[in-house]
């Protein structure tokens, strides 16, 4: 706080002595002043302003909170750095008649903070918005004409509606800090902020060391937070400001049920938070860091860092580790460097692609939203300082992003990620460049074309050489089975259900006749058949074309014994033979497993049962009855509305999976959007008797998603 003159201290100490209380709901002005004990409340009631003590504290503070919410949860404080010693009766706000805000100890007489207003107003007032704004204007002005507002100087949560960034024509930098503690909110050595070198981007920062950057803002979201094309359920709209006179993010909440804040805490992470109403609490979603590959330069330059794979720090295609000791103990900071230096003035150096990557620190990139992704790339081969390119905006497909220094904090998503074309020399250009885009292209063409002719050959010669030697192969059994005595005596012993010979199978089933196939789905047909001791059984052959290899097949096999349910029906084995994987079901008439496996159209009548229960207010008849009412019936309610929501028809309306995330975190449904019509739901008359084994299928093309009953 600047240091207040002593005309202005007097000033302040006169006016206040003659001041009453403030007696409107969100305003004050020159004749009213905001006491300790009294607090203003915007117009909708969202909001309140007033002075706060943290607990086992004797300092006071003026804030604004959640009006409506039972938890206090402040979201900005004026006098954070300096609080008036005492409890909050010991402090009072009031506003000058040039517009200046005020706060003074009335113990000492001595003011402790003020703001920063630097224009003098006629009739000046302060009040409190619905948005969580305190804003100072002019009684004549517009609605939107502050000469002061709180939004402009945020503490250590952004709401909606507020930004951090830099307006270069205020010269106003909004940043946040986190608290200190939990019962002190001066300022902590975490701190967010904008830069606005090369193409903008948030920094998290603990003092002088980087801890986390957000990517810059690629037209749909920030490169590092791929996550924010999953909010569309929350109704959040975000804003990206990158002009000469602004560069600033925001976001705002079309939903005002949904509570939503981002909050930078004391362990120096940045949290987004939405309130449960059902359970009166916040629910924090999402955070960044939120993993090893979060922190900033995890792999050092030229390294990329992906979560998924052990150790996570990998080089670029084309570079070696610098420092192989500690790479090999795990520690990637040091980065990598070049196999081979390039070579710019022959012209032969390239580009391997690094692909759903967050994209490096663009510090020193520079951006030229005229260019396409072609243009970018001859602009990068033409400067010899150039070590790598990207797309600038991926909503529309242009820009260039190019950069002219090492490539630090490159790390890898599962989704949501761009590809990042970096610069290597010729001999260390491999499949992964695009160099070899042409040369790739005609292989694709050349050698399908090859391994086609060689097969029809082959497949001749077969047939030829199968019809000849029939009797041979047939004298031959006994040794082909003494040959993989030992793999199958292997596979006995691995599998923990009932080994079905082929033989048994195959005479169950009358050698897989057209007359027991009960119908095929897209792993393969399946037949009825009946055993010597005359249990029917169904068995699912899979498909010979299946890249599924052994160990798979046995993981998949002691997964479903141990996971079907009961009630379904049941898995009594398997058979595996050569190239052959089978799955023996029992047989449950009234078309019950056939269904199962590929009966679109019972899965429809199945769904429509679900679709026309929740219309009639009957949900709870989908309760298992073994249950009892030993159940949540809210429990209950939410589960079967959640189900419904992920099947609706129009893609718009189906959650994802954040929001799936959310709405099961809920003691309740209540505030759940409703359920439409399903899908799949049938809006044509089905034969429910009809006992054809010819496959229906029902196909909706979207773009975005398709949700498929099939069995597996």
């Amino acid at each position: 706080m600047k240091n207040i003159g002593c005309p202005f201290f007097l000033l302040a100490s006169i006016l206040l002595a003659f001041l009453p209380s403030s007696t409107a709901l969100d305003t004050i002005t020159p004749t009213t002043l905001l006491s300790g004990d009294q607090t203003l409340v915007s117009s909708a009631k969202l909001f309140a302003l007033g002075f706060f003590t943290p607990a086992g504290t004797a300092n006071s503070y003026l804030g604004i909170w959640y009006n409506n919410i039972k938890t206090q949860t402040i979201v900005w404080v004026a006098n954070r750095n300096s609080p008036v010693a005492g409890n909050s009766t010991d402090a009072i706000l009031s506003i000058l008649r040039n517009g200046t805000l005020i706060i003074t100890d009335r113990n000492s007489n001595l003011p402790v903070w003020h703001s920063n207003t630097t224009s003098s107003l006629a009739t000046p007032f302060a009040q409190l918005l619905d948005n969580g704004n305190f804003v100072v204007r002019n009684v004549a002005s517009g609605d939107n004409d502050f000469a002061w507002q709180s939004f402009d100087h945020p503490t250590d949560t952004l709401i909606p509606g507020m930004k951090i960034g830099v307006n270069f024509d205020t010269r106003i930098n909004r940043t946040v800090a986190a608290w200190k503690s939990d019962t002190d909110p001066s300022s902590s050595s975490y701190t967010a902020a904008m830069d606005t070198n090369g193409d903008p981007q948030l920094y998290f920062w603990s003092g002088l060391r980087k801890i986390w950057r957000s990517g810059p803002w690629d037209g749909l979201h920030f490169s590092g937070v791929p996550e924010t094309t999953t909010y569309s359920q929350l109704n959040l709209s975000f804003s990206f400001i990158n002009t000469k006179n602004e560069v600033s993010y925001s976001f705002n909440n079309q939903n005002s049920s949904i509570v939503t804040r981002l909050l930078l805490n004391q362990s120096g992470h940045v949290q987004r938070a939405i309130w449960l109403w059902d359970t009166e609490r916040w629910n924090f979603f999402w955070q960044a860091p939120g993993d090893q590959c979060d922190n900033y330069a995890a792999c050092g330059p030229y390294g990329v860092c992906d979560p998924n794979m052990s150790p996570v720090c990998e080089c670029v295609q084309g570079f070696t580790p610098r420092n192989p000791t500690n790479w090999a103990l795990m520690e990637g900071k040091d980065g990598c460097r070049r196999k081979t230096t390039l070579d710019c003035r022959n012209g032969t150096d390239g580009f391997v692609t690094v692909s759903e990557a967050k994209v490096p620190d663009t510090a020193q990139a520079v951006v030229d939203f005229s260019l396409g992704l072609d243009g970018c790339k001859t602009r990068c081969l033409m400067n010899c300082s150039c070590t790598a390119y990207a797309l600038a905006n991926l909503s529309s497909g242009s820009g260039c992003l190019m950069w002219v220094a090492d490539l630090v904090d490159i790390r890898l998503y599962t989704f949501g990620g761009q590809d990042v074309y970096v610069r290597v020399a010729a001999a260390d250009l491999g499949p992964a460049s695009d160099e070899h885009n042409h040369t790739s292209e005609l292989t694709a063409v050349i050698v399908p074309s090859i391994v086609v002719g060689v097969f029809l050959l082959a497949g001749v010669g077969w047939c030829m050489w199968r019809r000849k030697s029939k009797r041979r192969r047939m004298l031959g059994t006994s040794s082909f089975h003494d040959q993989c005595s030992a793999e199958q005596e292997r596979i006995d012993n691995d599998f923990e259900l009932p080994i079905f010979p082929l033989e048994i199978i195959t005479a169950a089933t009358n050698n897989f006749s057209a007359e027991n196939k009960l119908g095929e789905g897209g792993f393969g047909p399946v037949y009825k058949g009946r055993l010597d001791d005359g249990q029917e059984i169904a068995v699912k052959r899979l498909a010979k074309t299946s890249v599924q290899g052994l160990d798979e097949f046995k993981t998949e096999v002691t997964l479903i014994a141990k996971l079907q349910h009961r009630n379904l029906v049941r898995l009594l084995g398997c058979c595996v033979q050569g190239r052959e994987r089978m799955l023996v079901y029992e047989y449950l008439p009234n078309k019950s497993l056939d269904a199962f496996l590929f009966g679109m159209i019972c899965s429809l009548l199945l769904d429509w049962n679900v679709w026309s229960l929740w219309k009639e207010g009957n949900s709870l008849k989908l309760a298992d009855e073994t249950m009892n009412s030993d159940f949540s019936v809210d429990e209950v309610l939410k589960c079967i509305k959640i189900g419904l929501l992920c099947v609706q028809e129009r893609p718009e309306d189906r959650p994802l999976m954040s929001w799936i995330v959310l709405m099961l975190a809920g003691d309740s449904g209540l505030g759940l959007p409703e359920p439409k019509q399903p899908g799949f739901f049938s809006r044509f008359p089905v034969d429910s008797d009809s006992s054809s084994g010819k496959q229906e299928s029902t196909t909706i093309n979207y773009d975005i998603s398709v949700s498929i009953i099939e069995g597996r």
